[in-house]
C-alpha cells in the first residue's frame, strides 16, 4: 500500500536554444533543424511532470537582451540552455549575469559519430554542440559566477543523457519547493538540545523557505472541537494501513488498544485541520504542556498523523528540528523517502548499526506492512499512546544531516550505505540496520568529524552526488562521507 501526495510534485523549467547568427544564411534548412533538436529536448523534459517553458532561439547579443525579460518573469526554477550548435557567448553572458536561477547547458548532438569519409561542414555544424561549453563557463566565471553543470550526449538512445535530465527535474522540484515552502516552526527545543537551534531568518536567506510560527493552541482548537465523521475515517484509515501487532519482548509495549487509537485519529484529524489553516507545506514542533492537560495529550499523540502526512510529501519533524525537517523534503521531492532518523546501538557483530527515531517516518518507504503498538511511556519524553515502527526497505539508503557551521552556515553531510534485511526490536520505534563501508567504526568515526547534528533524513537509493548538486544550487556547502579504505 503506498499513500497519494497531498500536492503533485511540480517545477518549471525553460529551455533557451544558442545558435550563430551567421550561419542560417550560410546553410539553407540549419535554423529549421535547430529548432527541430530543441523541440527533442522540450519533449524529454515535460516527460518528467514538470512545466516546460521554451524561449526559443537566440544567435547574438540583442536577442539575449530580448529574451531576459521574459525568462525573469517566468519565475523558473532551472534554465536550461541547450547548445544546439556552436554560439559565441554574448548570448550566454547577458543572460548568467543577470539571472539567479539554476543554469545547465545541454550539449546533446544527433550523431553519436560524424560520418568521416562523407562529413560535410553542415554536418559538423549539426553536430557541434559542445564546441562552445567551455567559452559559455569561462564567460560564467568572468562574470562572477559558478561553471554551470553540463550534461553531454547524444540526442537519441542515450540513457546516461536521459537519465542526467531526469536528474535536474527532480533537482528542479526540490528547488521549487524549498523556495515556496511554508514550514511551521512550534514550541521549544527539547531541553539541552543544542544542536537543535535554528534561526528562521538563516533558512529563509538559505532555502528560500518561510518558516510560519505556530502555537499548540493551533492544533488544540480543532482536537476539541472535531468532526466525528472524519474522526471515524481516519482510524478506519489506520487500521487498513497499519497492522497492530502483540507485545513480544518490551514490557513498554502493548497490543494497540483501542482509546490509543482514537486519541491518534482524533490527533491526526486536528494535525489535518491545522495544517489546511495555515497552509503550510512542513512542520517542526516540539511542545510538552502541563501533565492531564489536552495540550500534553494532543502534542504527545501526532505520531501516527505524522507518518502518513509524511508519506503524503509533507515532513514533520519532532524535537522542534527544523533543519532535519529541511533535509527531509529534499528527499521527498526527489521521491526516495525522507525519514526522522538518528543513530542508535552499534551492532559489532554484524558491523552495522541501527538507525532509527521514535517518529515521525516515511511510511511508502517501509519493507512490509508498518505497525502501531501502544506505548506505556515515550523514554525520554512525558505522555504515552501509539506508535509507528516499521522496517525500512532493504537495499541502498542515503542519509541526508542538515547541520550548522560556526560561522552560522547550513551544511549538507551526507552519506550512502545498504539497509539489511533484519530484524529490529520490537519496541515501538521504527529502526533498520545500516551497513555502512569500510566499517562501521571507522565510517561513524568519519560522519562525526563533519560534525552534524544528531537527526539526519534517511531515504531509499544511493543519491549522494545529486543532493549534492542540491547543495550546490543552493549554495550551501555540502560533504559526501568517505567510504574509502
Amino acid at each position: 500500500m503506498k499513500i497519494d501526495r497531498r500536492k503533485p510534485l511540480t517545477a518549471r523549467v525553460g529551455i533557451v536554444s544558442v545558435g550563430h547568427h551567421v550561419y542560417w544564411d550560410q546553410f539553407e534548412g540549419l535554423l529549421d533543424d535547430m529548432h527541430a533538436k530543441s523541440a527533442v529536448l522540450e519533449r524529454k523534459v515535460a516527460a518528467h511532470g514538470v512545466e516546460v517553458v521554451n524561449f526559443g532561439l537566440i544567435d547574438e547579443a540583442q536577442s539575449a537582451y530580448s529574451v531576459l525579460p521574459k525568462i525573469r518573469a517566468a519565475d523558473l526554477d532551472l534554465l536550461m540552455v541547450d547548445m544546439v550548435t556552436y554560439a559565441t557567448s554574448s548570448t550566454f553572458g547577458v543572460l548568467i549575469r543577470a539571472l539567479d536561477v539554476p543554469v545547465v547547458m545541454v550539449a546533446l548532438q544527433p550523431l553519436s559519430a560524424l560520418d568521416y569519409a562523407q562529413g560535410t561542414t553542415y554536418m559538423q555544424l549539426s553536430n557541434d554542440d559542445f564546441c562552445s561549453v567551455p567559452e559559455f563557463a569561462a564567460v560564467a566565471v568572468r562574470m562572477g559566477k559558478r561553471p554551470p553543470e553540463v550534461i553531454i550526449g547524444t540526442l537519441h538512445d542515450d540513457p546516461i543523457a536521459d537519465a542526467e535530465i531526469a536528474e535536474w527535474c527532480r533537482i528542479a522540484t526540490v528547488y521549487h519547493s524549498l523556495r515556496n515552502a511554508r514550514i511551521g516552526l512550534m514550541g521549544h527545543v527539547l531541553e539541552a538540545m543544542l544542536d537543535m537551534h535554528t534561526d528562521p531568518t538563516a533558512v529563509t536567506a538559505a532555502f528560500g523557505s518561510h518558516v510560519v510560527l505556530c502555537e499548540p493552541e493551533d492544533i488544540l482548537r480543532h482536537y476539541l472541537n472535531p468532526d466525528p465523521a472524519r474522526v471515524k475515517a481516519k482510524a478506519e484509515e489506520i487500521l487498513r494501513f497499519f497492522d497492530t501487532p502483540d507485545p513480544v519482548s518490551d514490557p513498554v509495549t502493548m497490543k494497540l488498544t483501542d482509546g490509543d487509537l482514537q486519541t491518534a485519529a482524533k490527533a491526526a484529524v486536528a494535525l489535518d485541520g491545522f495544517i489546511e489553516e495555515k497552509q503550510l507545506d512542513g512542520l517542526a514542533y516540539y511542545y510538552e504542556g502541563l501533565p492531564g492537560s489536552d495540550v500534553r495529550t494532543v502534542m504527545t499523540n501526532l505520531t501516527v498523523g505524522n507518518s502518513l502526512l509524511q508519506a503524503e510529501g509533507f515532513p514533520m519533524c519532532g524535537e522542534f528540528d527544523l533543519k532535519t525537517c529541511l533535509a527531509m523534503m529534499v528527499m521527498d521531492r526527489m521521491d526516495i523517502g525522507g525519514s526522522f532518523a538518528e543513530f542508535h546501538p552499534i551492532d559489532f557483530d554484524r558491523d552495522a548499526v541501527l538507525v532509527g527515531h521514535d517518529g515521525p517516518h516515511h511510511i511508502n518507504i517501509a519493507e512490509g506492512r508498518p505497525s502501531i503498538r501502544s506505548l506505556r511511556k515515550y523514554h525520554g519524553k512525558p505522555g504515552s499512546g501509539a506508535s509507528v515502527e516499521f522496517n525500512i526497505k532493504e537495499g541502498p539508503i542515503t542519509m541526508l544531516g542538515n547541520t550548522l557551521t560556526a560561522e552560522g552556515r547550513f551544511k549538507f553531510v551526507i552519506a550512502e550505505g545498504e539497509s539489511l534485511h533484519l530484524p529490529v526490536p520490537p519496541t515501538g520505534n521504527t529502526n533498520t540496520l545500516g551497513r555502512f563501508r569500510p566499517d562501521i567504526r571507522t565510517f561513524l568515526k568519519r560522519w562525526v568529524a563533519e560534525a552534524p547534528t544528531h537527526h539526519y533524513a534517511l531515504g531509499v537509493g544511493h543519491h549522494a552526488q545529486t543532493i549534492k548538486k542540491v547543495a550546490d544550487v543552493l549554495g550551501i556547502e555540502s560533504v559526501v562521507v568517505s567510504q574509502d579504505d
